[in-house]
């Protein structure tokens, strides 16, 4: 059995060494500290150290336990160290994407901040393959995706204090993996809820940064330039991010960054991170305050829970303050010009809403607040920024075209479950069909290149079932929609660009 990521937390535990909490290549770090080993002498005890540590740890790298004959993953039980778990230790036919969730590590003088997660393949005489580290992630959860059917896990997290130091002994289960239908009709369903929301976007996309997961860990992100401060691409719950340290602003990085590159209807979207309780900052301005003038516009502060607009704030529906969140976490922006009318939205919610914008938007920045110290809680992030040229309305579409194109509606990374904020353009094709009851629609799937193209064929038309399913689950007739998909066989865009990808995944709604 291998133990080469027991023998990175016995290092650390035993050597008091604050460790960055972000992801960690094993075999770095035991070169890394190898020197310091041989200086403390704990080489001479890492065999017991192995055994006692083991111990702690419960089950976690023993063999495999013999699989629930009733099946139990689907609810949570505590493992063998009573602590709440998800799956629960030795579930069987657990999701290909799975959240895994523990209780908080916390107890008489520590506390976790964050947690680093671990996972190994069971192999079926009870070894393990050793797997690289999953990530950080800063809640007691952790969305694991892509997993291989029928197989065997075991996982462990272990937690961090704010000093950077490993909380012992660390917990985690086993579990086995379900057939997963190709990896789609598994993945966990999204309880919807955003049944008001009218934000639509813009069918045109001119900027996107999600960022790419292929951007590198620590550097600059390369579809941006920087105004003032850092900003580097980050992994956080296994995805790329863009983090700032101490804050700072970035604008977009276009080829004439002095022209005005927004037209008079446009939308912007981003995700924001918000620490929990009182967190920092977001600014957001209507111009490249690099590149060009201010030309009169002015900047517009995000909260955890509200949007200000120089004398004008909208506070997020329940929440008692602007500034304040227990939990804090993810926050969607969702920003719409239309030729002087600027309104903002926080998640489902229309929090700004400005007639007469007077000033002449011509560009974006962000800006981030900033805090003192760049802890892995201190950091802000943002990901899926889109800058999109806004457009015609749903029915004047159908009429002039006979169809409706939508890259407003997302889903999952090569997955048919449907993000919440797709229900604005879904909410639209539903008033549109209820004020006219002889529209039907043939609900129409499409990828860009990337990955397997039978694979794209196949995700294609699981996305276009899901859209007409939401649609008929709101109330529309079964015989007024139908649905497939095309793959990547029917591009309206070039592949070789990030926007240009980001035209082709679309769902198109066709008259018929």
């Amino acid at each position: 059995m291998k133990k080469v990521i027991l023998l990175i937390s016995f290092i650390v535990l035993m050597a008091g060494i604050s460790v960055n909490a972000q992801v960690v290549d094993p075999k770095k770090e035991v070169k890394r500290q190898g020197t310091s080993r041989a200086n403390s002498k704990i080489e001479q005890g890492v065999e017991a150290g192995f055994n006692k540590l083991e111990e702690g740890v419960g089950s976690l790298f023993k063999k495999k336990k013999k699989k629930d004959k009733g099946g139990n993953g689907d609810k949570e039980t505590k493992g063998d160290g009573g602590v709440n778990i998800y799956p629960p230790d030795g579930a069987t036919d657990v999701p290909l994407s799975v959240i895994l969730k523990w209780e908080p590590v916390e107890g008489d003088g520590f506390k976790a901040v964050s947690y680093e997660l671990y996972l190994n393949i069971i192999n079926p005489d009870g070894t393990y393959q050793e797997g690289a580290p999953l990530g950080t992630t800063f809640k007691n959860e952790y969305a694991c995706t892509g997993l291989d059917p029928n197989t065997s896990y075991a996982w462990k997290y272990v937690g961090i204090d704010s000093d950077g130091r490993y909380i012992p002994p660390g917990n985690g289960g086993t579990f086995t993996t379900g057939n997963g239908d190709g990896g789609t009709a598994s993945a966990p369903a999204v309880d919807i809820q955003w049944s008001r929301f009218d934000f639509v976007p813009g069918e045109e996309v001119i900027f996107e940064d999600m960022p790419d997961s292929m951007e590198e860990n620590g550097e600059f992100p390369s579809r941006w330039d920087l105004k003032e401060g850092n900003a580097e691409i980050l992994q956080v719950n296994g995805e790329n991010v863009i983090g700032f340290p101490h804050g700072g602003a970035i604008v977009p990085y276009m080829e004439d960054s002095e022209s005005d590159y927004l037209p008079d209807v446009f939308t912007v979207e981003f995700d924001a991170y918000f620490r929990p309780e009182y967190a920092c900052r977001y600014y957001i301005f209507f111009y490249d305050n690099k590149n060009q003038s201010s030309n009169g516009n002015q900047y517009f502060t995000i909260n955890v829970n509200a949007i200000v607009a120089d004398e004008s704030e909208g506070i997020y529906p329940g929440a008692e303050t602007g500034n304040y969140s227990k939990n804090g976490g993810w926050r969607h922006i969702s920003i719409a010009f239309t030729e002087g009318k600027l309104k903002m939205y926080m998640d489902d919610t229309r929090l700004i809403n400005i007639p007469r914008y007077s000033a002449d938007p011509s560009g974006i920045t962000i800006e981030c607040e900033g805090y003192a110290r760049d802890t892995p809680e201190q950091i802000q992030y943002i990901k899926n920024v889109r800058i999109a040229k806004g457009g015609v309305k749903f029915y004047d579409r159908v009429m002039t075209d006979g169809k409706i194109v939508c890259n407003g509606i997302r889903f999952d990374v090569n997955k048919a479950t449907l993000k919440p904020e797709s229900m604005g353009p879904i909410n639209e094709i539903l008033s549109l069909m209820q004020k006219q009851p002889d529209l039907k629609f043939s609900v129409e799937g499409h990828t860009d290149s990337d990955g397997d193209e039978a694979r794209n064929q196949i995700l294609s038309e699981q996305r276009a079932k899901a859209v007409m399913e939401k649609l008929i689950s709101m109330g529309i007739s079964a015989d007024r929609l139908s649905s497939k998909g095309f793959g990547e066989s029917v591009p309206v865009d070039d592949n070789s660009s990030p926007e240009g990808k980001a035209n082709n995944r679309r769902v198109e709604f066709v008259s018929f």
